[in-house]
């Protein structure tokens, strides 16, 4: 109920042309609802309602959308392309901008481009110029092949240029990339861009207005104390709302270890947290879409699972056993992720591992030797769970948890929450899960995820 409390839900329904005006009056919405528009078919099959945002909601930035939306330039460029539009529809002719209205196009269009982001892939300054020269047809080169390459170079120098200019100013997701920024011991940002890499919207925000590095670390040393008072928690989510940029800084520069960041941060690694610190970062819902979109594409995946043969289909037949004999939707969605991770020729047991109560020392020495995983404990082989968890560089992060299915999400929401890279032997598994589960950055994809969402489609 907590997670439900002082939120609703809103179901968007397209209309036909002819049906809008019958029914556009009668459509309203919160000032602070957020729409979750579903743009791709594998989420038309149940999930139509959304969670809307709180209000104290930190999203500073937007999604990238899937259409890039051209803005309207200042009013003497508007004048100037209004007439190359006239031109270019009566005759053709394409229009040669000057200077300063060349300036003002890609002054626009970087405006426009860091509303949703600072660090743009080559993918979408493709879908900007695409965007350009669709609305402003007579801005079409010359001579280029696609009609915008010209374009596409000068937004990337632009869009560079305007970071420098961002640096001197002290913007945190800029700074961050800079050599006096980069603390000691760590490698320089010339091998690696910090940068987001998996839809992170707020990948590094800045500080709250009039908050400091002293008036934040007051507050994280605050919440070591006010995690372990009862009744408690609406002062913690504050708190943790209020350091989310801090917080992030911390995770984005440092790359601090599990262990030590649960030292520094133990109000994060709790189920609510982790489902706020992930809302945070994507301005999506991370626990409710991840179990309803599995739930959702399940029906699918078993049909694929049965379908596959050879030593794969034999391997996928034994987990899809456990479904027919135990009718329990838990477990349905803890042999789907084990299936998806052997369909995917990934090891499931790189995933979840299963023990046996008594063997507590086999417990614990295989505990130090995973690096990221979940831990299902038994009283026997046949029992119900006594125990499930989440394992961080050898260490037990999450207890108690009630389902695999729950761990799971927890943690994909832990790689987001402190930057984890996915681990090699799992990337596939949680590609799918990013991308194909959660809808997360779906336009970049490798062949064996898009095989598997192509299959989905069918």
């Amino acid at each position: 109920m907590n997670e439900v409390k002082d939120r609703g839900t809103i179901k968007v329904i397209p209309l036909t042309e002819a049906s809008t005006p019958q029914f556009a009056n009668s459509l309203s919405t919160s000032a602070t609802a957020h729409v979750h528009e579903e743009s791709s078919s594998l989420s038309s099959g149940g999930v139509d309602t959304d969670i809307l945002s709180s209000p104290e909601s930190s999203g500073s930035r937007s999604v990238w959308p899937s259409i890039f939306r051209v803005p309207n330039f200042c009013y003497d460029a508007e004048l100037k392309l209004e007439h190359g539009r006239a031109a270019y529809s009566e005759n053709g002719t394409l229009l040669t901008p000057d200077h300063k209205l060349r300036s003002n196009i890609l002054e626009g269009l970087v405006q426009e481009i860091v509303r949703y982001k600072l660090y743009v892939t080559d993918k979408q300054f493709t879908n900007v110029g695409e965007a350009l020269i669709s609305k402003h047809p007579c801005l079409t080169e010359r001579g280029s092949l696609t009609g915008y390459a010209g374009w596409k170079a000068s937004l990337k120098n632009k869009l560079a240029i305007y970071r420098t200019q961002l640096r001197k100013l002290g913007c945190r997701e800029v700074t961050v990339n800079s050599l006096k920024e980069t603390p000691e011991g760590k490698p320089s940002a010339a091998f690696g861009i910090k940068k987001p890499k998996r839809s992170e919207v707020n990948y590094c925000p800045p500080y709250p207005i009039g908050e400091t590095d002293v008036s934040l670390e007051s507050l994280r040393v605050e919440l070591l104390s006010d995690v372990k008072k009862r009744n408690n928690r609406e002062v913690v989510r504050m708190k943790m709302e209020k350091t989310f940029a801090y917080r992030r800084y911390e995770v984005v520069r440092d790359t601090p270890m599990a262990q030590d960041f649960q030292t520094r941060w133990p109000a994060l690694f709790d189920v609510n947290e982790i489902n706020a610190e992930f809302k945070r970062i994507t301005t999506m819902p991370l626990q409710s879409r991840f179990i309803s979109q599995l739930d959702v594409l399940s029906d699918k995946l078993l049909k694929l699972f049965g379908k596959r043969g050879g030593q794969l289909g034999k391997r996928l037949q034994g987990i899809l056993q456990n479904i027919t004999q135990d009718d329990d939707v838990d477990v349905g969605r803890e042999c789907v992720l084990k299936g998806l991770c052997v369909y995917l020729n990934e090891d499931p047991v790189n995933l979840v591992r299963e023990f046996v109560a008594e063997d507590e020392a086999i417990f614990e020495g295989a505990i130090e030797e995973t690096t990221v995983g979940i831990y299902v404990v038994k009283h026997d082989a046949t029992s119900q769970p006594e125990d499930i968890g989440i394992i961080l560089e050898g260490q037990q992060i999450l207890r108690d948890l009630n389902n695999v299915a729950l761990a799971a999400a927890m943690l994909f929401g832990l790689m987001y929450a402190m930057n984890l890279n996915y681990p090699p032997e799992l990337k596939y598994t949680f590609e799918v899960l990013q991308k194909v589960v959660m809808e997360l950055d779906g336009n970049t994809i490798s062949k064996k995820t898009q095989a598997l969402k192509n299959r989905l489609c069918e």
